[in-house]
């Protein structure tokens, strides 16, 4: 323990305290769409921030990190490429995705496909969603351990505490901007830590390459061709679906600034992923006998860094597991709400007992991950399970909706249902031929998707900017503030 780190540690853990009791303030949060949306009135660095610092959290620190120090830098290439390949499909939806902007993502699948579509997606967002913010716990409990004499259970609940304070608090508004913070913070430490671990410590690139293992400098890192896929394939389709993602989107201030966001959003992801593969396989060189999910932890624990450049990573990577945390945390309290408790139930609830309602579920759902995160011995693994299943799932029938006209509420119902079971079945199976599961459940929802939407039709095609859609009664009614402007009025000047 060097009492640099632990200074910083805390003084970064205090700003962040103080940014959630700043945002927490009544002013700055009076309505659920000031909640959910942060207002519509992000400046464009802090949503371009809040995306990176929500994606990039715990499955890229620890479980990226993991990854590339189990297989090596090329191999990493196929694992983190579908953060940018998802964001590019993101990119050229991004202006229909602020159009049609809904507090969840089951909302806006309802526009398209009716009730009982909304209601499975509900239940499997809410579930995947635990099991995202129970691996940011686990996460944050092996940075705490390496920083303190806390042991990972217990730094784990630490961990727990700050993050259900930040979404319970001021919702997107205090994630976003600590997002941003973080986002600063993180990104500078791993450009500044980068020259110094692999020319400094290890001796040059030569001393690099030559260090690792002979598997580590294959393009596969000793895995097959179908499991690299395996790894590409759960990040790819999370993105594409995150409700997170679409969430962000809605609460930008035009549909232009939605897309010029992810266009930020895209290039900022290689300054977090590309020092992550190669630090984290760098720490195979320097540190061989470490446990994988501690790779780039230990850089900055045993003293490769200089003392605050150490407690700086450390700080950084913990307040990016943090936000990351509350805002998958924030998202699926949000289905509680939205989905559960109005929809599907029928609650009557004015924007005060709404606005409680969302900040009760999040401290349930807070608890159920914590449990839930001593379940699975590592965060890679609790990381592929939880994306596949959501991925899977959710990301057919979200897709069609931008891509996919003749998709009906049967096929949508199917390929979620047979997603699910057959990602769970597989999963339990023990992953037969060391396969991933979502080499399975994928082509399987899909195809169910296609044949099953062509073999019954709806008889009448729903269609978002239709009388369900943003402009109609009923759309306005769900979303609360579908315009292109700011949330505070319509301002009747769509963007094209």
């Amino acid at each position: 323990m060097q009492t640099v780190h632990v200074t910083i540690l805390v003084v970064y853990l205090a700003l962040m305290v103080g940014i959630g009791l700043w945002f927490s303030r009544a002013k700055a949060v009076s309505t659920a769409d000031d909640y959910v949306f942060a207002g519509r009135n992000l400046p464009r660095p802090v949503m371009i921030g809040t995306l990176l610092a929500t994606w990039v959290g715990s499955g890229t620190i620890i479980g990226g990190a993991s990854f590339a120090y189990s297989y090596g830098p090329l191999a990493s290439i196929f694992f983190m490429a579908g953060t940018p390949v998802g964001i590019v499909v993101l990119y050229f939806i991004a202006k229909r995705v602020r159009r049609y902007s809904t507090f969840t993502v089951p909302e806006l699948l309802e526009r398209r496909y009716g009730l009982g579509v909304r209601v499975i997606a509900a239940i499997i967002t809410v579930l995947a969603y635990t099991g995202i913010t129970a691996y940011q716990f686990t996460g944050g409990g092996y940075i705490i351990s390496v920083i303190t004499p806390l042991d990972p259970q217990a730094g784990a609940i630490v961990v727990a505490l700050l993050v259900t304070f930040l979404a319970f608090g001021g919702g997107l508004k205090s994630v976003a901007w600590s997002d941003f913070l973080s986002a600063l913070v993180i990104v500078l430490v791993l450009m500044t830590a980068l020259p110094l671990i692999i020319g400094g410590d290890i001796g040059g690139v030569g001393q690099y390459w030559d260090g690792m293992p002979e598997t580590h400098r294959t393009l596969s890192g000793g895995l097959l061709p179908l499991q690299l896929l395996g790894y590409f394939l759960p990040l790819f389709l999370l993105i594409l679906a995150d409700q997170n993602m679409y969430q962000r989107l809605g609460a930008a201030p035009t549909e232009n600034a939605a897309r010029n966001a992810t266009a930020g959003f895209f290039l900022t992801s290689f300054l977090v992923t590309v020092p992550v593969a190669l630090l984290g396989s760098a720490a195979v060189v320097l540190l061989p006998e470490i446990q994988p999910d501690t790779a780039i932890l230990s850089l900055a624990g045993e003293a490769y860094l200089p003392a605050i450049m150490g407690g700086l990573l450390l700080a950084g990577a913990l307040a990016f597991i943090i936000t990351t945390g509350s805002s998958f945390l924030l998202s699926g309290a949000g289905n509680v709400v939205y989905d559960v408790s109005q929809r599907m139930l029928g609650v009557e609830m004015d924007d005060r007992r709404r606005l409680w309602v969302h900040r009760g579920a999040v401290l349930v759902i807070g608890v159920v991950a914590y449990v839930l995160g001593r379940f699975f011995p590592t965060v890679l693994e609790l990381q592929m399970y939880s994306y596949t299943v959501y991925g899977v799932a959710i990301a057919p029938p979200v897709l069609a909706i931008f891509f996919w006209s003749r998709a009906s509420k049967a096929g949508a119902l199917t390929s979620m249902l047979l997603g699910v079971v057959v990602t769970i079945t597989w999963e339990q199976l023990g992953q037969p031929f060391g396969l991933n599961s979502v080499l399975i459940s994928l082509p399987v929802a899909l195809v169910s998707l296609v044949l099953v939407s062509l073999a019954l039709p709806d008889r009448t095609r729903r269609s978002l900017d239709g009388p369900d859609g943003p402009g109609g009664a009923d759309g306005a009614a769900a979303s609360g503030a579908n315009d292109t402007g700011p949330a505070t009025g319509r301002t009747g000047t769509q963007e094209a």
